[in-house]
C-alpha cells in the first residue's frame, strides 16, 4: 500500500516560531514511516516557504528550495520552484504544526481550504474564534461557560485606570504562550502593560485576575466523539505561568511546576474534563485542542483560553496529558490524520 504523503508545516512568522520548530521535530520523530511519507515545509521568520529534509539544525540557512502551496485543487499540493521550472508535489494531508499568528488564527487553514487539502486540527472559523480571546469569551459565555470579566482596549483607545479593580491581567487579544501578558497590581502599572501587549496586537484585553488553580485538558476528536487526556495542574512559586519563554524550557519553568494528573479528587478531574469538552464544542473545535481553565476554591471552573494547535514538544503539556491517559504521541498523530481525512470525505 502506498504511504500517505503528509505535509508537515512548521516555523512561521509568529513569536512562537522556535516552539513550532521543536514541535515539528517531535512530530517527525513519532510519525509512522511505514504508513506516512513526510514532506517537510519550513516557513522562515520572514515568511519564505522552504522544502527541507528536517526541522532540526539550520534548515533555513542551507540551499534554498522554495515552494508555494498551489490554490489549484488539481495540483492538490505544493509547487517546487527550482532552476526556473516548477514541479508539483502532491500532499494527501497536512499537519499544520504552527503556533500563534498565521498558524492558529485561521490563516493557514484558509489557504489549505482553497487548495482542497485535508488538514489536521480546527477549521478556519474555530481557529479564528479561539485565537481572539475576547470573542471566545463572548461565545463561551453565551453557552453558559464561566469566563473572566474583561474589557477590550482597541488601537488608539485609552482606559481610565481608576475604573478597574486590581489586580488585572493585560494581554494581547490575539497572541499565545503568554507573550505580551502582564499582571498589573495597581493603576501606575497599567499604561506600561498596555504598551507591552500592543507590541503583539493592537487589540488588547484587560481582564480580572481569577483566583484559582490553573488546570488544563487535552482534547482529541470531533463532535460528540471526544477523547480527553488526563487533567494537569500548574503550581506557581511566584508570578504567573509563562510557558515557552525560558532560555532552556526543556529544563522546566523557573516559577512553575506542572503536575499530571492534577492533585484534585477524581470527581473534580472528571468535572474539568466535561467542562473542557463543553468549551471545545461551544467554540466549534475539531481534531485537537488544549483547553486551559481555572479551578476556583468553591469548585467553579472558569475558561482561560483554548490552543487550537497546542505545542507538541518534548516538554509540552498536551502530549503529557494524552500519555497519562494512555495515548502516545504516535497514536495522537494517527488519530488526527484519520480525523482530517474523514472530515474531507476521503
Amino acid at each position: 500500500m502506498d504511504r500517505l504523503k503528509v505535509g508537515i508545516l512548521f516555523g512561521g512568522l509568529s513569536e512562537e516560531h522556535p516552539i513550532s520548530v521543536k514541535s515539528a521535530q517531535e512530530v517527525l520523530a513519532h510519525l509512522d514511516r511505514e504508513r506516512y511519507e513526510p514532506i517537510l515545509v519550513g516557513i522562515t521568520e520572514d515568511g519564505g516557504w522552504r522544502l527541507c529534509e528536517s526541522p532540526a539544525g539550520v534548515w533555513d540557512a542551507g540551499p534554498s528550495r522554495p515552494v508555494v502551496l498551489s490554490p489549484d485543487r488539481d495540483v492538490h499540493g505544493l509547487l517546487l520552484l527550482e532552476d526556473g521550472r516548477h514541479e508539483a508535489l502532491r500532499l494527501d494531508v497536512v499537519l499544520p504544526v504552527l503556533h500563534g499568528r498565521f498558524g492558529e488564527d485561521g490563516a493557514i487553514q484558509g489557504l489549505l481550504e482553497l487548495a482542497g487539502i485535508p488538514y489536521a486540527g480546527c477549521d478556519i472559523q474555530s481557529s479564528a474564534l479561539c485565537m481572539d480571546k475576547s470573542l471566545a469569551y463572548v461565545v463561551a459565555g453565551h453557552a453558559g461557560i464561566a469566563t473572566p470579566a474583561f474589557r477590550v482596549v482597541d488601537a488608539g483607545e485609552e482606559i481610565d485606570p481608576d475604573l478597574l479593580s486590581y489586580p488585572v491581567f493585560v494581554k494581547p487579544a490575539r497572541s499565545g504562550s503568554s507573550f505580551g501578558v502582564s499582571k498589573v497590581e495597581g493603576r501606575a502599572e497599567l499604561a506600561a502593560a498596555i504598551a507591552t501587549a500592543r507590541r503583539y496586537d493592537a487589540k488588547v484585553l484587560v481582564e480580572e485576575a481569577v483566583a484559582g488553580s490553573e488546570v488544563g485538558c487535552a482534547i482529541l476528536g470531533t463532535g460528540t466523539d471526544l477523547i480527553a487526556g488526563e487533567i494537569d495542574q500548574i503550581g506557581l512559586s511566584h508570578g504567573f505561568f509563562r510557558i515557552h519563554q525560558e532560555s532552556e524550557p526543556e529544563r522546566g519553568s523557573d516559577n512553575a511546576t506542572v503536575t499530571v494528573p492534577a492533585a484534585v479528587p477524581a470527581a473534580t478531574r472528571q468535572r474539568i474534563r466535561d467542562r473542557a469538552k463543553d468549551v471545545y464544542r461551544a467554540l466549534g473545535c475539531r481534531g485537537l485542542a488544549r483547553v486551559d481553565l481555572f479551578l476556583q476554591d468553591d469548585g467553579t471552573i472558569v475558561l482561560n483560553e483554548v490552543n487550537t494547535f497546542p505545542g507538541l514538544t518534548s516538554y509540552s503539556r498536551y502530549p503529557r496529558m494524552m500519555a497519562a491517559a494512555g495515548l502516545s504521541l504516535s497514536e495522537v498523530i494517527d488519530r488526527t490524520i484519520a480525523l482530517a481525512l474523514a472530515g474531507s470525505g476521503r
